[in-house]
């Protein structure tokens, strides 16, 4: 009990008493059921290791008491977070604008869902990933775009972490989700040059966080690498200045358009890394004045929902981004649950679709 002072209606003090309940504990628990603490802890962690009787009663005196268990004691307990942890490639404000990103998000999702876990973003810490890694409270991590040579990689390890990358780099110690990214964009880039485009500007992805001195490898510059392999074919070469950088937005998508738009000499065709790049280029176009693709072909990668109801809808390489984020999340619990996985480098099937954004000449 707690007595304090205050005053009644003739200026007089007096003394009023408040009780102060305290949050109930497994203490409390055992001695109001009859059962032992630990048996109480078995009730909650590992109901097989006693009587469903005594896992009834002690439950059921829970709820009376109106216990609510602690979560980090009870993941203490299991030894278990009973969270996965998905690394964003860049900046929240940048990774969370971009819808393939938020794809890739639902697909991991619903696979935490059904083995009941959290699934905690996690963004650079202070502009480091790998400082984020170091104090993420996970069981096991996803990333995209991350190649074995990276610090992270050494840092998961140090914390027997088990992780999957998205979008990274096969590798005999990393389980990954890919598509060929580079013969995706040699067979769109192809589709491009047989509608007659020659006058040709390349949107890319800005390098993300996973970034690291051996770039070659990254989804950049596998794209790239296809692109200007489907113009060789045709006699071209890719010029420094028919490359623009973009982040995966579609604010940056209209700033590029318009940058594109201020050319002297305007491309018959853009081709973007990224969908909505892609689509802030068409709507650039359109406050502009100008028809898409009368004026001007647009292409894009990733066929996000948007694609297809922007008008007009946008050609693309299909990739699915739902289905990545869903196969890196069952190979992750199976490595967190000491299973074999079926695969350790899963590449899934892309398509190209032409739409109505792209025009022959």
């Amino acid at each position: 009990m707690l007595g304090y002072h205050q005053l009644n209606k003739d200026g007089m003090a007096m003394e009023e008493n408040v009780t102060m309940t305290k949050r109930p504990t497994i203490k409390d628990i055992a001695r109001e059921s009859g059962y032992s603490k630990t048996a109480v802890s078995f009730a909650f962690n590992d109901p097989s290791r006693i009587s469903e009787k005594a896992c009834q009663q002690i439950l059921e005196t829970a709820e009376k008491l109106g216990y609510i268990p602690d979560p980090m004691a009870r993941n203490f307990s299991l030894r278990r977070h009973l969270s996965i942890g998905f690394l964003l490639p860049q900046m929240v404000q940048f990774s969370l604008q971009n819808p393939y990103t938020l794809q890739v998000i639902f697909g991991i999702g619903n696979v935490c869902e059904k083995y009941g876990y959290t699934l905690t973003l996690i963004p650079p810490l202070h502009k480091s990933i790998t400082e984020a890694v170091r104090s993420a409270a996970v069981d096991g991590l996803i990333t995209m775009g991350m190649q074995v040579e990276m610090e992270i990689v050494s840092v998961m390890q140090t914390r027997l972490l088990p992780y999957v990358t998205i979008d990274g780099t096969p590798d005999a110690q990393m389980p990954s989700v890919n598509i060929d990214d580079e013969q995706a964009c040699f067979e769109i880039m192809r589709l491009v040059l047989e509608a007659g485009h020659r006058d040709i500007v390349l949107v890319s992805l800005s390098e993300d966080a996973f970034a690291s001195p051996a770039k070659d490898q990254s989804v950049p510059n596998k794209r790239m690498r296809g692109y200007r392999r489907a113009m060789a074919e045709v006699g071209l070469e890719l010029q420094k200045s028919q490359v623009l950088v973009s982040e995966c937005t579609m604010e940056d998508g209209i700033r590029i358009g318009k940058e594109i738009l201020a050319r002297k000499i305007r491309p018959t065709c853009v081709v973007a890394m990224s969908d909505i790049v892609a689509i802030g280029c068409i709507l650039a176009c359109k406050q502009a004045g100008l028809g898409i693709p009368d004026d001007m072909s647009v292409v894009g990668f990733d066929n996000i929902d948007e694609s297809s109801c922007i008008m007009p809808q946008l050609t693309t390489v299909d990739q699915p981004a739902k289905e990545k984020g869903r196969l890196a999340a069952e190979a992750l619990f199976r490595m967190i649950n000491k299973e074999t996985l079926e695969s350790v480098h899963m590449e899934i099937p892309y398509r190209i679709i032409r739409r109505e954004s792209l025009k022959s000449r």
